[in-house]
């Protein structure tokens, strides 16, 4: 995995809330789940079990469908405040997430895309200035 970068935002005026953002790297959803994992070490409270493990196979997905489909991940970012957890998956393509028909074989997936959807409370693909993409999935905290 590249870099690592950890950062926590003081709290601005009068407010009591701060930021932990994490940036990484991964080339493979092992990579990104240890990434995951690390960060909501540092997070205090600690996010409940049914969170980590909905976190944990969100960044799974969604790194692997970059893999994929979107010549691989450019950027994978964490982000937590008092209220939500993000996920943030950069790719260098411009093609959007697409619904496809499951294969139950398992050879072609379409499993994954629904799945994210379901899990974040929040969903959504922005195209990024001078090419690719990025997906946004927001959870409760």
């Amino acid at each position: 995995m590249h870099q690592q970068v950890l950062t926590k935002d003081s709290p601005s005026h009068g407010s009591t809330d701060s930021r932990l953002e994490f940036v990484c790297r991964p080339q493979r959803a092992a990579e990104a789940r240890d990434a995951i994992a690390a960060f909501l070490e540092r997070l205090d409270p600690p996010p409940r079990a049914d969170t980590v493990q909905n976190l944990l196979l969100l960044v799974s997905e969604l790194v692997t469908n970059a893999i994929r489909h979107a010549g691989g991940v450019t950027a994978l970012r964490f982000a937590a405040d008092r209220r939500v957890l993000q996920i943030r998956v950069s790719d260098p393509s411009s093609a959007h997430p697409q619904d496809r028909t499951p294969d139950l074989t398992g050879r072609t997936g379409g499993f994954g895309w629904p799945m994210i959807r379901r899990l974040a409370h929040d969903v959504q693909v922005r195209s990024r200035e001078g090419g690719g993409k990025v997906v946004v999935a927001t959870i409760g905290r």
